[in-house]
């Protein structure tokens, strides 16, 4: 063989491998690492609820390539602070995707909307921190998978309850509950199917946003105007512990009953607001370390191995964590039926799961080919004593 024809078939030959390589985080061989892209806030505006949840993700990913992988194959994660700006994110999204990744695990809800159709066109399964129900839409984001409950069933479910406990206090008809809210539209997105649920119902019901302030004295002036018996607050932890320690100093907690979504119910939420925090009630879809389920323990044992607690990261952590662990269920169920690890199957592999047990940590999670709606029901928990309580058995969204 010529030095010229040998030179050209090694060529031919590196160039096969370099794409085989390329392709590999897909279908791959059994040992090729399966990419899998993220995106995290650890220094932006919600990095204080961000940065335990990317932890968590992180977390599942080096306990499971820790324990075999899937099947075998460790999960190489691609992933950035993007700080939570959506330019970022689209950014750091195209380039993960252009790498070779085949799913992918994001953050907030302006950029998880804004990335609906890329992520549809590129078919890549996706989940996020956001629970808005615009992520519902199936026509629109048909690889959005939710696994948390949305915002829009939970601030349902929080009407449910405040209509039963003000019945059962000998009260009749139904309370006036208002929702105060993040001025964004993570804040906006449940308003629609809440409003909806209290014109069906005959609640009266307002809405008020929460600006960028020091304090809401002047939005609780409102709500008190409008005779609120119940505030459901949908917004983030700081602006809520403010909330809340407004409320105590004017009076109002004690005959109004506060009422705190996931990304306010937290453990961060009780260390800003002191004693006002007492008596909160929470809608949290993701049970909290404070009340523990069988479901917390192999995070709080891989913590413990690393020098922390599960008690310590809180109760964020335990969201990534279990969100990475069904995305790799997804991919598992993908392997397990012997076809290759493409966003198509994938997607179809998630939704085939069937009451997919987080072991008490959410209610078991489901999809369907006709919904991505993961989690339909949460269990309320109180402040008490300075942590969490569990105060019931699961709701569900009607």
């Amino acid at each position: 063989m010529s030095h010229k024809k040998y030179f050209v078939l090694t060529a031919a030959v590196m160039l096969l491998v370099f794409v085989l390589t390329a392709c590999g985080g897909g279908g791959g061989g059994k040992s090729t690492p399966i990419k899998v892209g993220a995106i995290f806030d650890f220094t932006g505006p919600t990095s204080d609820v961000g940065t335990p949840y990317g932890e968590g993700v992180k977390a599942y990913v080096d306990w499971l390539n820790a324990n075999g992988g899937i099947n075998g194959r460790q999960i190489e994660l691609l992933s950035a602070d993007y700080a939570y700006k959506v330019d970022q994110a689209e950014q750091l999204y195209t380039q993960y995707v252009q790498e070779g990744v085949v799913a992918f695990m994001g953050w907030g809800t302006g950029d998880t909307e804004a990335l609906r159709t890329k992520i549809a066109a590129d078919k890549i399964p996706f989940m996020s921190a956001s629970y808005s129900a615009n992520l519902l839409d199936m026509s629109a984001a048909p690889y959005n998978f939710l696994v948390g409950t949305s915002y829009s069933d939970q601030g349902i479910i929080a009407m449910q309850w405040a209509v039963q406990d003000w019945q059962s206090k000998g009260n009749s008809g139904t309370p006036k509950i208002a929702l105060a809210h993040h001025d964004s539209p993570f804040g906006q997105s449940p308003i629609p199917d809440m409003q909806a649920y209290a014109d069906a119902n005959g609640i009266e019901f307002m809405t008020i946003a929460m600006p960028k302030a020091t304090d809401f004295v002047a939005e609780l002036a409102q709500i008190q105007q409008f005779g609120a018996n119940y505030v459901i607050m949908h917004t983030v932890s700081s602006p809520a512990a403010v909330m809340v320690k407004d409320a105590q100093s004017q009076g109002m907690t004690d005959n109004v009953q506060f009422i705190a979504l996931n990304w306010c119910a937290d453990e961060i939420f009780i260390s800003l607001a002191g004693d006002a925090a007492e008596g909160v009630v929470g809608a949290i879809p993701f049970t909290p370390p404070s009340s523990p389920v069988p479901g917390h323990e192999t995070a709080d044992a891989w913590l413990k191995e690393h020098g922390s607690s599960l008690s310590e990261k809180g109760l964020h952590f335990t969201q990534g964590w279990w969100t990475m662990a069904v995305m790799a269920e997804g991919i598992k169920h993908t392997l397990d039926a012997g076809q290759e690890l493409t966003g198509e199957n994938i997607k179809a592999a998630l939704e085939g799961i069937q009451n997919f047990d987080t072991q008490g940590v959410t209610s078991p999670i489901s999809f369907s080919p006709s919904s991505h709606k993961g989690n339909r029901a949460l269990r309320l928990f109180k402040v008490e004593n300075g942590q969490w309580v569990q105060a019931g058995d699961f709701i569900s969204v009607p």
